[in-house]
């Protein structure tokens, strides 16, 4: 997510072992030479662990002192072991296994299940949903969707805690944990999933850590064999391990030390899958003689932003908090964190939209950006938002880059060429490795220009630019690279999951922004109910929610904004406060207890209420309800009502704003969104008024466009060009 420069993109491999160690600060350093015995590393964010544990490795297979074979290192994502082991490559040390637990574990189960059970291992089930789905109807008990998919995670929670079905109840009650559904009923449920996979020999995700450690505890011989081909072990997030993959890692260690554990316990924010830090804080009790060292100095955040992640835990409680690491910014000082209060949420959506315009236009890269929310749903409004905007966005969470149909078609595409050669008509005029793949790619999609709109055409054209992007970075990083090199290069990336930036500003849940990092982070919807969100009520679960926080503040590398609305609508009344959380830090708030603000200066922001046609609650206008429904309050009736669009008007809208778009050089959806235009033809404004009160015209679209809407509406020529013609919408 940085722009990086082509020697960051494309590194050289180290000359020795020793210059493996160079560029690393002391502790980094320390940890690097530790290859021994138990190591603890505490690594705060952005203080470099991936960096120190990769050089770890790197530098005992460099120096001889490790074997890349008898390494295995473990972590949590696909992606996190993916850029592991695109850094261990870069470093000169591949032939590491750099694994998931679940993919380590599968793979040894794959190996030895003949050996130990005999045939073929059972199949993996698909879809696990329609399994617990198919036990409930057995069971008598119906779920609806979102029942079904809780009482799916709740099986999977017992499992990675060891939790049989029958004592499922008692292990609820006696954790407190908030069961989605009476246990009892869970329970039968889940004992009737364990016997429907008995019965179609078929195991599930969990079902692959719990047979490794069975066959690991029964059959020594081969407890024996793994022993002997892994001798030493790198965990990274141990703060997220659960009991069963703690069990699985004692069984590969055996009676053995080699273990070296990497973890933050501030940034626990996963205990609802079973993950827990106390692997972590009682490590040192586990291994007296362990080596500790803490990683405190943050290359990440400007000092304003780390100074507010400190003062967010500084308040926190509880036994995580006790170890929590005081960080030590190393980048020079930035602008203060901006704290802003909006009237409702469409306020907040639109005022957020606006200052990511601002930042795209001094120079900020649209792909250097992120909102962040703490559940999914909350996307809506800021996806409609930032379309009006003109701003292009992605959804954190979409299938990986490499295994993206377009992006799997042009592989093949730049493959055939590079065999091809000079044979290939469409280079006989592409001078130039970019040159080359442009030509390639224009028929598969890529363009000069992005297509209008931001469904799956755009998507398709970001994945493709994406690849042109790096073409021309690799080309400018070892200058005359042909592009068979570069079809070398996207194989190596897509075995390690090393994909390049898609750019567009990226919404994404807090959970989901674990372990990115962005120049400007917006946290959004930062009142009580949703942060914490309502149902956190034990201390533990306030305290994870708070953790879950500073997991968002130290996204931030430069430009931090922290954001909340008073109500949820236009007219509603504000009875929202704002984040407990932010008492302290945000100016003019005391801490819990009596203690000043420890925030940085400058003041919450109130911005003036946008002149607007309509201020009340919205309604429908069909049948008289209130809206609260995103989508629904842009056409200003509910979903179901009948529409009464002018089909004939909504067509020359459609036509006006295709050429506007053309002649403004921008996609059509930045001068209004289909919605909007719908909105329009089925409301026919006839004064200014009416159609300012139509949500997606802002201020600025409607001294843009609203003389030639109306015009349209009242069945005249559109007069343009009163708005300027500077190209920003």
């Amino acid at each position: 997510m940085t722009a990086a420069t082509h020697s960051s993109l494309f590194p050289q491999v180290p000359e020795s072992a020793d210059a493996v160690l160079d560029g690393l600060d002391p502790e980094q350093r320390e940890v690097a030479l530790a290859l021994h015995g138990p190591v603890c590393v505490l690594a705060g964010a952005g203080t470099g662990k991936t960096r120190a544990i990769t050089h770890r490795i790197a530098y005992g297979v460099r120096a001889g002192i490790l074997q890349p074979t008898s390494v295995l290192a473990v972590t949590f994502t696909n992606r996190a072991a993916g850029e592991m082991r695109g850094r261990l490559r870069q470093l000169g040390a591949a032939g590491v296994q750099a694994r998931t637990f679940h993919s380590a574990a599968l793979r040894q189960l794959q190996y030895f299940w003949p050996k130990a059970v005999g045939g073929e291992l059972p199949r993996l089930v698909e879809r696990k949903v329609q399994l617990v789905a198919e036990a409930a109807a057995r069971c008598r008990i119906r779920l609806d969707r979102n029942e079904l998919r809780d009482v799916t995670s709740e099986i999977e929670w017992a499992k990675v805690t060891q939790t049989v079905p029958a004592d499922y109840p008692a292990v609820v009650a006696k954790t407190r944990r908030d069961a989605p559904r009476d246990t009892a009923e869970i329970s039968q449920i889940y004992a009737m999933y364990e016997q429907l996979k008995r019965d179609r020999s078929v195991i599930d995700f969990e079902d692959v850590l719990l047979l490794t450690v069975a066959i690991l505890q029964d059959r020594h011989d081969i407890a024996d064999h793994v022993r002997r081909q892994y001798q030493h072990f790198v965990v990274d997030e141990y703060q997220d391990v659960s009991p069963l993959q703690q069990r699985l890692l004692d069984l590969w260690l055996g009676d053995r030390d080699n273990l070296c554990v990497v973890g933050d316990a501030s940034q626990t924010i996963y205990s609802f899958t079973g993950a827990t830090p106390e692997h972590l804080l009682n490590f040192r009790t586990r291994h007296p003689n362990a080596t500790v060292v803490k990683l405190v100095r943050d290359y990440r955040s400007t000092p304003q932003v780390v100074h507010l992640a400190n003062g967010l835990l500084g308040q926190a409680r509880g036994r995580a908090a006790e170890h929590r690491l005081e960080l030590v910014s190393q980048r020079e000082k930035g602008p203060e964190a901006a704290y802003t209060e909006y009237g409702d949420e469409p306020a907040e959506a639109e005022g957020t939209a606006r200052r990511i315009r601002d930042l795209i236009a001094a120079g900020v890269p649209a792909g250097e950006i992120a909102v962040l929310y703490r559940v999914n749903s909350q996307s809506e409004v800021y996806e409609q938002a930032l379309s009006d905007a003109g701003v292009p966005y992605q959804l954190r969470g979409a299938e990986r880059f490499f295994e993206r149909a377009e992006v799997r078609e042009a592989g093949v595409a730049l493959r055939g060429a590079a065999r091809a050669g000079g044979n290939d008509s469409l280079l006989d005029d592409a001078e130039g490795l970019p040159s080359q793949v442009r030509a390639v790619l224009s028929t598969k999609g890529w363009t000069t220009e992005p297509p209008a709109g931001s469904g799956a055409m755009r998507d398709r054209w970001e994945s493709l630019a994406a690849l042109v992007r790096l073409a021309e970075d690799f080309e400018q990083a070892k200058p005359g690279a042909t592009l068979s090199d570069l079809v070398a290069e996207l194989d190596e990336r897509a075995a390690a999951q090393h994909a390049p930036t898609v750019q567009g500003v990226t919404l994404a849940s807090l959970h989901s922004a674990k372990g990115l990092e962005w120049d400007a982070v917006f946290l959004v919807g930062l009142t009580e109910g949703m942060m914490p969100i309502t149902y956190a009520r034990t201390d533990e679960q306030i305290e994870e929610e708070r953790r879950l926080l500073y997991v968002g503040v130290t996204r931030a590398r430069f430009h931090l904004s922290l954001s909340w609305s008073l109500s949820r609508s236009p007219g509603s009344r504000g009875g929202r406060r704002p984040s407990r959380f932010l008492n302290g830090l945000r100016p003019g708030s005391a801490a819990l207890g009596g203690r000043g603000t420890v925030g940085g200066g400058g003041g919450v922001e109130r911005p003036a209420v946008t002149k607007r046609g309509r201020r009340g609650p919205a309604l429908c206008r069909v049948c008289g309800k209130t809206l609260t429904d995103a989508g629904e309050m842009k056409l200003m009736r509910c979903e179901d009502c009948p529409s009464d669009m002018d089909e004939a008007l909504y067509e020359r809208l459609r036509d006006w704003r295709a050429d506007r778009a053309k002649e403004i050089g921008q996609p059509a959806y930045c001068v209004f969104t289909d919605k909007t235009l719908m909105a329009i033809a089925e409301a026919v404004p006839g004064s200014e008024g009416e159609l300012a009160g139509i949500s997606g015209v802002g201020v600025r679209k409607m001294d843009r466009f609203g003389a030639a809407v109306l015009a349209i509406c009242a069945g005249e020529d559109p007069v343009e060009g009163l708005g300027g013609d500077d190209g920003e919408v």
